[in-house]
């Protein structure tokens, strides 16, 4: 699977474009911009964008009105076919989201619901709508609304009507635009039965074709399997990344890392492909949420080398900073154009690590040395393995563990290493150490 050797890069159109939050129906080719930042994430090293919602919607694009039709903020499909040319030419896949669970009040047939009332032949397409209640809306109907929010109209996925339309759109945006993958937004409300029909319907679709749900908690394993989605997002371990550094604990995201990713029986999530991530578009910035700003690569670090799929937030990648409590429009900003300093140059070769590594995209995961301040993990596979070394402590820190050999090669800096003569950790510093096995 291309997916489990790619970074992604996510990117929020609405925000991104600089686009109203209400849809004004003015069109605007404002999706055209992708096209300038296209150098920005080759040179970065990108494998793969994550567009968040792009669709005709009422407002922040997960209230959708028109599967088929690209938000008339952004431009048109012939704009986006254009974008999506222009990516694959780069060698860069492109995953839409897919907002299944609900839709917006603006959507054709709700409209016909509230206008046509108990002759709509769609009343069906939606879940539990009762004349004889009201919502905040007061229009003498009610109906579910995503966790109690009524301008998102929970779709009934049991409808096989509903099911083929939805069905239907992703063969639309397959043909059309040549998507190479969906990400399922709030994947933990979806209908188990719709997920297995959507794996079924997209494995005979396109080779590859790839299914990533968001995830909060509980088990991964109830919808990321062979029979529904390949890979979730990872937010626990998320919450370990930051917190470990503004803890100066590193055993947190140990704890997390070695109970999903770990060589026991009981490891949950062993062999799989998980998304790992330090902010995106529903989170505080990266940047803004550590407390120690010299933490900042080394949180990028990690992510890159434990088990997973890393994505990068459009601007984190040079240390933007934004706060939730600011609401999700500070999040998801308009930048004129690319930055690029230290931060993304590391990341940069962070990237390039990745790519080059089999252990890194296929290997295994052990704790090899654990302290408040620093850790030590290998990636092992069949032909080599990485150790990732971090330590947080402005102090150096005299590591004493067992290589297992005496020569590596530093997959950031390429410089060798001699395990023979001890290791060295300065203030701040991660090691992607190399070895052939």
């Amino acid at each position: 699977m291309w997916a489990y050797e790619s970074v992604f890069y996510q990117i929020y159109p609405l925000g991104f474009c600089g686009a109203p939050f209400e849809n004004d129906g003015a069109l605007e080719h404002r999706i055209l911009k992708v096209l300038d930042w296209i150098p920005h994430m080759s040179r970065l090293g990108i494998n793969a964008v994550y567009f968040s919602p792009l669709f005709e919607s009422d407002t922040h694009g997960y209230n959708t009105r028109d599967y088929r039709k690209v938000d008339v903020r952004l431009g048109t499909n012939e704009d986006f076919k254009r974008v999506c040319d222009a990516l694959h030419e780069n060698g860069i896949k492109i995953v839409l989201d897919g907002v299944f669970n609900h839709v917006g009040r603006g959507f054709w047939a709700f409209q016909d619901v509230l206008k046509n009332r108990q002759s709509s032949p769609y009343i069906n397409w939606f879940y539990r709508i009762a004349f004889d209640g009201n919502s905040n809306y007061n229009d003498g109907l009610w109906y579910e609304g995503w966790e109690g929010n009524y301008d998102l109209v929970k779709l009934n996925l049991q409808n096989e009507d509903v099911v083929r339309h939805l069905l239907d759109s992703v063969k639309f945006w397959v043909d059309e635009f040549g998507i190479d993958g969906l990400r399922l937004d709030v994947a933990y409300s979806l209908d188990e039965g719709f997920v297995r029909r959507l794996r079924s319907f997209t494995d005979g679709l396109k080779e590859d074709f790839y299914l990533l749900g968001e995830m909060l908690h509980g088990d991964y394993n109830r919808m990321v399997n062979d029979r529904m989605l390949h890979s979730a997002t990872n937010y626990e371990c998320y919450k370990g990344l930051y917190s470990s550094f503004n803890s100066m604990n590193m055993f947190e995201v140990n704890h997390s890392l070695m109970r999903q990713f770990g060589p026991e029986n009981w490891t949950l999530y062993k062999g799989k492909h998980m998304l790992s991530f330090v902010d995106n578009h529903d989170v505080t910035r990266v940047a803004s949420i550590l407390s120690n700003e010299k933490h900042l690569p080394l949180i990028y670090a990690v992510a890159f080398g434990m088990p997973g799929i890393p994505c990068i937030y459009y601007g984190s990648e040079w240390g933007e900073k934004a706060q939730k409590s600011q609401g999700d429009p500070a999040l998801r900003p308009c930048f004129d154009e690319p930055q690029w300093n230290g931060l993304t140059e590391l990341i940069r070769k962070l990237c390039q690590a990745k790519k080059q590594s089999e252990a890194l995209n296929y290997g295994a995961f052990r704790s090899v040395l654990l302290t408040n301040k620093q850790c030590i993990f290998e990636r092992r596979s069949e032909h080599e393995r990485v150790l990732v070394a971090v330590n947080a402590d402005s102090e150096e820190f005299h590591a004493h563990f067992d290589a297992g050999c005496g020569l590596a090669v530093d997959l950031i800096s390429g410089e060798e290493h001699d395990f023979g003569g001890g290791s060295v950790l300065p203030g701040y510093s991660v090691y992607f150490w190399k070895m052939e096995r």
